[in-house]
């Protein structure tokens, strides 16, 4: 684990009370397996900067897109604050450097993406009641909200599973289904495999943390797969 101080300078943001920074960093799976240390995990900051960020993020799009309808925007902000959107801009602040673990989630690339954005919403609500709302949104606009005009360019915001069952029924005459193939893990968190199929072929395969993010990356993989992005 680096020097958690550094993340500090990284964001511009000096906490005032620290502790709440170092608990952003503490998973579950850390305290399991180091009962004695009478640390708390993440997850409560992480359901606060769930509420915060999409706050923030609702106010930003608002106020940056005026001619869009409240569908687009509701579009736009699911791809904005996604796992994959929130596990690329943790990825990009090297927040899995600053984690305490546990030896397994260590050694086990499974729900990675799932435990980064999630420590970033811990971040988010470890700010917010470190210094309230102008603190979060200055760290959200510096490190995650210019993604937004990628997503708007590239269309990323339009949803993959309908997506992909327009292009199959118009250009296979199919309509796609999804299977369970496996999952993995504790409850707390579990990484989950689904097959998304033609007929009884296997397009592609795809992860997520419940079983509706993996049809949906798995409708991401089959789009890309079959180039109709």
């Amino acid at each position: 684990m680096n020097d958690i101080q550094s993340f500090q300078g990284k964001i511009g943001y000096n906490f005032k009370d620290f502790n709440l920074l170092k608990k952003a960093f503490i998973h579950r799976s850390y305290i399991n397996e180091n009962k004695n240390l009478g640390l708390e995990h993440n997850e409560k900051l992480e359901f606060l900067g769930d509420a915060v960020l999409e706050l923030s993020a609702t106010n930003f799009l608002y106020h940056k897109f005026l001619q869009k309808t409240e569908g687009e925007l509701t579009a736009i902000r699911s791809a904005l604050v996604s796992t994959d959107s929130l596990a690329l801009h943790g990825d990009k602040l090297n927040m899995g450097n600053y984690l305490l673990l546990s030896k397994g989630e260590k050694d086990s690339l499974n729900g990675r993406k799932h435990i980064l954005a999630n420590t970033f919403e811990a971040v988010v609500g470890a700010i917010y009641l470190d210094g309230g709302f102008e603190p979060v949104d200055n760290f959200l606009r510096s490190f995650l909200f210019d993604y937004v005009d990628k997503i708007v360019l590239q269309k990323l915001y339009k949803d993959p599973k309908s997506y992909f069952q327009e292009q199959a029924q118009e250009k296979k005459k199919i309509t796609p289904h999804y299977e369970l193939i496996s999952e993995k893990g504790k409850d707390h968190n579990k990484a989950f495999v689904m097959g998304l199929f033609l007929e009884k072929e296997l397009i592609t395969k795809g992860i997520g943390g419940s079983k509706q993010k993996a049809e949906i990356n798995a409708a991401k993989n089959a789009l890309e797969k079959m180039k109709w992005i």
